[in-house]
C-alpha cells in the first residue's frame, strides 16, 4: 500500500481534501459512500503519526475540510447586504470551520496520547470523535449542524435514530468507516480484516429491517396548509416590498377548499404584534374560520421575542410561543449590553442588540388535530429542544426563514435536520420556511408533499398520524454517552499501562 505523506504539512492538505470528500455525504449531494470512504482512509492518514500533537493538527485539517464545505453557506447572510457585510463573509467561513475542527483536533489528540498500538488507536479515535461530536452539540449552547447522522437521511439506515439519536448513529458511522480502514493498513491475516467490514453491512441490513418493521399507519387527523410566500431576505422589510409578500399570503389562505389549519413561517406577519391589530383581521377574514399558527415579532417594553401566535377560529390570540434557543451572532450577540455599546448586534436583529430568548418548549393545542410543539428556525437542529416538554404531543411544527442560507445547500441541510427530528420522535412535523423548502414530513422521515426551494405557493397536506413513542424520545442521548464514556475509561486505562510499559 502506498505510504502516507511524510511531511505534516502536506498530510494536513491530504487529510483537508478527505474532509471536503467526506462533506459529500450531507445534503444537498447525498454521497453518503463517500463519506465512509473518506474516514476509512484516516487509519492510512495517521500511519507513522505517534505525535499527539502531530495527529492534533492532521484531526484539525480533516474537520477544517469536512466543515469548509459542509458549511459553505454561512456566507450567505453577509450577501444580504454586501456593501456593509460582504468583506467580513470568508473571514465568518474559515473562523467557523477552523473553530469547530478544534473539537476533532482534541480527539485526534487523545486517541495518540493514550494509545501504542494501532488497533487500540482507532478504538480510542472512534470513540474521543463521538465524544467530540457530543461536545460540539452541546457546549457554548451547541452548533450539531452537519452531524455525521445527517448522511443517513433519505435511506433506510436513518431508523436508528429512533433507537439511538443522531449521536448514536453518528458513532455507528464512524465504527462503519474506520473499522474497514484500520482493516486494510492492519498486519492482521484476511480473515480478520474481513470481519472489521461487518459493521457496514451491520448499519445497511438493520436500516432496511427496521424499514420492513414499520408499524401500520392510522387514520390523518385532518390537512394542513402550509404556506411559502417565497421573500428574499434582500426584499422582505423593504417597505415596498412587505405589502406585496403579506397579499400573497392572504391570497393563499382564502384559497378554496379551506384546510384544518394554516400556517405562515417565520416572521411573516411585516409588523409587530402590539400593533398588527387590522394585519390579524385580513388574516382571519382570509382564513374564514379556520385556525391559524403565524410567525410575527413582538415586544415587551425593551425586549423583542421571535414569537408564533395561533389564531384559533374566531381570529382571537389563543397562544404565544417566544422562541427560546437563539442564534448567537444572529438573533443577539453574546455580551449583551457592552457588545450593543461597541455597535455590534445579531443580523437578524430588528432592534437594539437582538431577540430575547423565550421561557423554554411548550405545547400547543390546535383542537382535532392535537397537541403540537411549536420550533422556530434554529431550534429544530437540537434534539434536547424537541424533547423539552412533559409530554409528547401529536405533532411537531416548524416555522423558518431559510432565505438567510442562501439557495443551496443551506436550507436542504436545514430540511435534513428536520426529517431526523420526525424520526427521533416518531412524529409528524408541519414546516412552513419563507423561501422553501416547506414540506410535511411523516414520522419515518420521508417527505410526503412539498413546495420546491424558491417559488411562491401553497399546498395542503394531510396531516400524518404520530407513532407510539421511540425509545429514543423518552431516553435521549444519555445512554449513548454513558456507553462511550463506560467504554473509553479502560482503553485510556489500558493505553496509560503501554505507555508506561
Amino acid at each position: 500500500m502506498i505510504s502516507p505523506p511524510g511531511g505534516l504539512l502536506l498530510r494536513m492538505g491530504v487529510a483537508a481534501g478527505f474532509g471536503a470528500l467526506a462533506a459529500l455525504g450531507l445534503a444537498p449531494y447525498g454521497l453518503w459512500p463517500v463519506t465512509l470512504i473518506a474516514f476509512a482512509l484516516v487509519p492510512w492518514l495517521l500511519q507513522g503519526t505517534d505525535s499527539p500533537r502531530r495527529a492534533a493538527w492532521i484531526g484539525w485539517a480533516l474537520a477544517t475540510g469536512y466543515f469548509a464545505l459542509a458549511l459553505n453557506w454561512i456566507v450567505e447572510p453577509f450577501l444580504v447586504d454586501i456593501a456593509r457585510h460582504g468583506w467580513m463573509a470568508p473571514f465568518a467561513l474559515v473562523l467557523l470551520s477552523g473553530g469547530l475542527a478544534l473539537f476533532w483536533a482534541a480527539a485526534f489528540w487523545l486517541a495518540i496520547r493514550f494509545s501504542k498500538t494501532q488497533g487500540m488507536r482507532i478504538g480510542l479515535l472512534i470513540a474521543t470523535l463521538s465524544l467530540a461530536e457530543f461536545a460540539r452539540a452541546y457546549v457554548l449552547t451547541g452548533f450539531p449542524w452537519a452531524g455525521l447522522a445527517q448522511i443517513w437521511v433519505g435511506t433506510d439506515v436513518v431508523l436508528w435514530l429512533a433507537w439511538i439519536g443522531p449521536q448514536g448513529l453518528g458513532a455507528l458511522t464512524l465504527i462503519a468507516s474506520l473499522l474497514p480502514g484500520h482493516a486494510l493498513v492492519s498486519k492482521a491475516r484476511l480473515g480478520a480484516r474481513l470481519l472489521c467490514g461487518l459493521p457496514v453491512l451491520t448499519l445497511l441490513l438493520a436500516g432496511v429491517e427496521l424499514a420492513r418493521a414499520l408499524p401500520e399507519t392510522h387514520p390523518s387527523p385532518g390537512t394542513v396548509r402550509i404556506i411559502q410566500p417565497n421573500a428574499p431576505q434582500h426584499q422582505k422589510w423593504d417597505p415596498e416590498m412587505m405589502p406585496v409578500f403579506f397579499q400573497r399570503q392572504i391570497d393563499f389562505t382564502a384559497a378554496q377548499p379551506q384546510p384544518d389549519l394554516i400556517v405562515w413561517p417565520e416572521t411573516a406577519v411585516p409588523v409587530l404584534l402590539d400593533y398588527a391589530g387590522p394585519a390579524l383581521a385580513r388574516m382571519s377574514e382570509a382564513a374564514a374560520g379556520v385556525p391559524m399558527a403565524v410567525g410575527i415579532q413582538r415586544s415587551e417594553g425593551a425586549r423583542h421575542y421571535n414569537s408564533l401566535i395561533y389564531l384559533d377560529g374566531v381570529g382571537d390570540i389563543a397562544a404565544v410561543y417566544d422562541k427560546h434557543h437563539l442564534v448567537p451572532f444572529g438573533e443577539y450577540f453574546p455580551g449583551g449590553d457592552f457588545a450593543s455599546a461597541l455597535g455590534l448586534r445579531g443580523f437578524a436583529a430588528r432592534e437594539g442588540d437582538g431577540y430575547s430568548a423565550g421561557p423554554g418548549p411548550v405545547l400547543l393545542d390546535f383542537g382535532p388535530l392535537g397537541q403540537a410543539l411549536p420550533l422556530i428556525c434554529y431550534e429544530a437542529v437540537f434534539p434536547q429542544d424537541v424533547s423539552g416538554t412533559a409530554s409528547r404531543g401529536a405533532f411537531l411544527l416548524q416555522i423558518t426563514n431559510d432565505a438567510w442560507f442562501g439557495q443551496y445547500a443551506g436550507p436542504y441541510q436545514h430540511l435534513a435536520q428536520a426529517q431526523m427530528r420526525a424520526v427521533e420522535q416518531g412524529l409528524p412535523m408541519v414546516r412552513a420556511a419563507n423561501t422553501g423548502v416547506s414540506a410535511m414530513i411523516d414520522p419515518w422521515g420521508r417527505i410526503t408533499d412539498s413546495l420546491p426551494l424558491g417559488e411562491a405557493g401553497y399546498v395542503d397536506a394531510t396531516l400524518p398520524a404520530p407513532l407510539p413513542g421511540t425509545h429514543y424520545s423518552r431516553s435521549g442521548d444519555w445512554p449513548v454517552l454513558c456507553l462511550l464514556l463506560v467504554g473509553l475509561i479502560p482503553l485510556l486505562r489500558r493505553g496509560r499501562e503501554i505507555k508506561g510499559a
